[in-house]
């Protein structure tokens, strides 16, 4: 059994903004080196393997971060577990979003949650089979673990409201080739979510429309 604790990079400016990222590579602020670091020290309770982290800079250095604290090497970077694309989207603000593309407009170039999904649940796999029994850290994003988490446990309280703060901890176990969700059952989760219980619509503009 392998275990992959998700983590969602600290914040960014254009977090703090609240102007669609996606793709586009916008490093972490203070503030998100902060959550970083206090992300890592929840981790340090346990003992680690490897970390794994997004190309963008933003996960990659809350993945540097947490593996500094840890005493295991730079984080090996895989570019499946990257953001999901948002198209003409990314760079604006809530507003902006829903002047220029209303509820029932197409955002031209935006990825597919069906994309999403098949490109991270096989990456995710693929981590666990390479290192099989290890613990890993995986620093990624808001949508990737929004959509993983929605597709392992789409019927459970700990799906209900996941904020996917950042800097916060999702923990998945891998078993006999498929991921499942651990229970909230150890403060590292329940630690990491508690500064900011928000849903995640609040976050992203574009997450709830529905789509493929």
């Amino acid at each position: 059994m392998t275990r992959l604790y998700l983590v969602r990079h600290g914040e960014t400016d254009w977090n703090a903004a609240r102007r669609i990222q996606g793709s586009t590579d916008i490093p972490l602020n203070d503030r998100g080196r902060s959550q970083a670091a206090a992300a890592a020290e929840l981790l340090a309770r346990r003992r680690f393997d490897a970390v794994v982290a997004s190309p963008l800079s933003r996960a990659f250095e809350t993945g540097a971060i947490i593996a500094s604290r840890l005493g295991l090497d730079e984080p090996a970077v895989d570019p499946q577990v990257v953001e999901r694309s948002y198209g003409q989207a990314e760079g604006l603000t809530f507003e902006e979003v829903e002047a220029r593309f209303p509820d029932g407009v197409a955002v031209p170039g935006r990825e597919s949650r069906t994309a999403v999904l098949q490109r991270v649940e096989a990456a995710l796999l693929a981590i666990a089979e390479e290192r099989p029994g290890q613990s890993v850290v995986v620093a990624t994003h808001g949508a990737v673990i929004r959509g993983i988490v929605n597709h392992v446990a789409p019927e459970t309280d700990a799906n209900a409201g996941v904020p996917i703060r950042n800097g916060s901890i999702h923990s998945f176990e891998v078993v006999d080739g498929a991921l499942a969700l651990v229970a909230f059952d150890d403060p590292i989760e329940v630690e990491s979510e508690a500064p900011g219980r928000y849903s995640f619509d609040y976050q992203n503009a574009l997450e709830g429309r529905g789509d493929a």
